[in-house]
């Protein structure tokens, strides 16, 4: 066995103590049950710790062009059987097919782009000097925990696997307790692509085993989820500086519309907040509009097409734009929130209704209009669910002020003709991914992904993974000790 895997099932005279600890993830279109057992002890956390520190000699001394092939043998994998594994994330997520087969063809374009990555950021240089070389090179952090998120349960953990076995990290991975079944798939990969023993183990569990790992002898925590999350591992890491945290969170997230076609700035605020049932972190929360007739008609074009948004299962035909949140709590949590606005004052354009004939994750798009509460007193938080607050205000200035008026710092958007309200905002845009006229959700990923404050500890993803997966060593070398007394008595030279 090449890999140490949480299974799904245990055998033997621990088989009743497994059955009562088992949990389930369930695919919220239709509450099927899609994947089922028992979460990892603490001490199972611990001995999986302890295994991936006893392979990490070995894989951070194979040739880097090794693990290149083994990581592209891993993309193969996914390759020849990318509509199982997409047909496995919409069912465990909820979502479209043809989002999830975009998310798969996204962690196979991954295995590339990091390689370059890591060649260019993280690769070895060489200068001459009269004495020798100066060199720099980088060497792996040592066992990476790697926490997985449920909305891109293959995608975002991807970013940050990928790297850092290229890097020669080990990892230990803990998928969302809400999409386990995707995590073994990915683990599944790995051990096809004849990833080594002990260097990928896969620990299955919520929060308890969550815990249990980032208390473990980790050297790195890599994490995509929630800002509360965030600040709790901020608290729980302060004393260990030893460890390097690299946090992709959420975002508050504003769009700016100031010009341009309505419908075409409709569309662009519809595809901002809605794509993935507004299950992203870059989705936009907060819609800045002039206060007068142009920021009238693009909230009425809004309103117009999430009437017409199609909302159904995974796998039904015609396809949907939206699936459900990722479960009922989710949904019932959201709700909470938006009765919260309305309480303080927000004015229902589209409620977050439930969906006729569907289960309780399913929900219809929100719109509210939140310019008569008082900036201070609306809450500054992620509504992690398709929920669109307007704001109306009176010129560019208030505009940019609500924008950054944020402790959040993620994306942040601007649909404009005014190529100067472009060059300012762009400079003046708290946030680590700034859009012109396009959806804040669009993000390359040969460019750096990841925010600022509540949003991350700038430690930007994607591309620049590479950066948090390896440590730099500089070094000065010469052939020889020659040349480095002085011709007169032993003063070094300075």
């Amino acid at each position: 066995m090449r890999l140490r895997l949480r299974r799904g099932q245990r055998a033997g005279e621990h088989e009743k103590e497994a059955t009562t600890k088992a949990f389930v993830s369930t695919c919220p279109a239709t509450d099927e049950i899609i994947w089922s057992g028992p979460p990892a002890s603490a001490a199972e956390v611990e001995a999986e710790v302890a295994a991936a520190r006893a392979a990490l000699a070995g894989w951070r001394a194979t040739l880097v062009e090794v693990r290149f092939a083994v990581v592209r043998a891993y993309g193969e994998v996914l390759s020849v059987r990318p509509e199982a594994l997409a047909e496995l994330i919409a069912r465990e997520t909820g979502k479209p097919l043809w989002e999830c087969r975009q998310e798969v063809a996204a962690m196979i374009g991954k295995v590339e782009l990091s390689i370059i990555a890591q060649a260019e950021r993280a690769g070895e240089r060489r200068a001459a000097m009269p004495f020798g070389e100066s060199i720099l090179r980088h060497r792996p952090h040592g066992v990476t925990a790697v926490l997985g998120p449920y909305n891109f349960p293959g995608h975002l953990p991807n970013g940050h696997i990928v790297p850092a076995l290229l890097a020669g990290n080990v990892i230990v991975f803990k998928p969302s307790e809400l999409t386990p079944a995707v995590g073994a798939a990915m683990a599944d990969a790995w051990n096809e692509a004849g990833l080594p023993d002990g260097v990928f183990h896969l620990v299955q569990g919520a929060r308890e085993t969550g815990e249990a790992l980032v208390g473990s002898e980790i050297d790195r925590l890599l994490f995509t989820g929630s800002a509360a999350t965030g600040r709790h591992f901020r608290r729980l890491f302060a004393d260990r500086p030893e460890v390097i945290l690299a946090l992709e969170l959420g975002g508050n997230n504003p769009l700016i519309a100031w010009h341009g076609d309505v419908a075409e700035v409709a569309a662009i605020f519809v595809q901002s907040a809605y794509a993935t049932s507004g299950q992203r972190c870059s989705c936009a929360r907060r819609l800045i509009l002039p206060d007068g007739p142009f920021g009238a008609a693009v909230v009425k074009a809004v309103a117009a097409l999430i009437d017409q948004l199609p909302i159904g299962a995974w796998n039904e035909t015609p396809e949907p734009y939206l699936g459900p949140l990722v479960s009922a709590r989710a949904a019932e949590g959201a709700r909470a929130q938006v009765d919260r606005l309305i309480a303080l004052g927000a004015d229902v354009i589209r409620p977050l209704a439930p969906v006729a004939g569907r289960n309780p994750a399913f929900v219809q798009p929100a719109l509210l209009d939140v310019t008569g509460i008082d900036s201070q007193a609306t809450p500054d938080e992620e509504i992690f669910a398709p929920v669109l607050r307007v704001r109306r205000v009176a010129d560019v200035d208030a505009a940019i002020r609500h924008a950054n008026a944020t402790r959040f710092g993620l994306s942040a958007g601007l649909v404009t003709v005014d190529d100067a309200l472009w060059q300012r905002f762009l400079v003046e845009a708290r946030a680590g991914v700034v859009n012109c006229n396009r959806p804040t959700t669009g993000a390359a990923g040969s460019t750096p992904f990841g925010g600022l404050d509540e949003s991350g500890n700038h430690r930007p993803s994607a591309y620049y993974a590479a950066d948090y997966c390896a440590c730099p060593v500089a070094s000065f070398e010469a052939p020889t000790a020659d040349g480095n007394r002085a011709t007169s008595g032993d003063r070094p030279r300075v």
